[in-house]
């Protein structure tokens, strides 16, 4: 148990990084077409570390997710339309690509090098379902999507 006051990453908890990451597309996917933005007001808007936003802003340029300008008149932009852009497109170009557990990372080659004992395991099928029942959320949540009209109105009271 942590010590009082000290907060616990869950394991299947969004990081910061991440978390920062969408909030900057989201708010780009706000303004897609319009000026560049330069990344210090892009933190105070979204309320993000500016050095912390500085260096995601970064790694999303080089995925090819945001074009950035320096100087007079330069920022941040969304590369490409807000429609073409998804939640797992972002998560990946910031973390890298999304596994829930460990024996799922050499699936893709037929191999279970990360897991000795996955060629015999019970668990692995629900680990494969769990993990492509959420990459697909992700991937059909757009940034479009996400920076319009509220996807899921808050109730309201009576």
């Amino acid at each position: 148990m942590p010590a009082p006051g000290v907060s616990m990453q869950h394991v299947l908890q969004i990081s910061r990084k991440i978390d920062y990451g969408l909030r900057a597309m989201i708010f780009l996917a706000g303004r897609y077409g319009g000026d560049l933005m330069p990344f210090r007001e892009i933190a105070r808007k979204i309320d993000v570390p500016e050095d912390f936003l500085a260096k995601i802003l970064k790694t999303l340029a080089d995925a090819g997710l945001v074009v950035s300008q320096r100087g007079a008149g330069g920022g941040y932009g969304l590369a490409k339309p807000a429609a073409a852009i998804s939640f797992l497109d972002v998560i990946e170009a910031v973390e890298g690509p999304v596994r829930v557990n460990v024996c799922l990372q050499d699936e893709a080659g037929g191999e279970h090098d990360a897991c000795s004992v996955a060629p015999s395991c019970t668990m692995l099928s629900v680990w494969r379902e769990g993990q492509e029942r959420m990459l697909d959320v992700y991937r059909n949540a757009t940034l479009a999507d996400l920076a319009g009209p509220r996807r899921h109105p808050l109730p309201t009271i009576d």
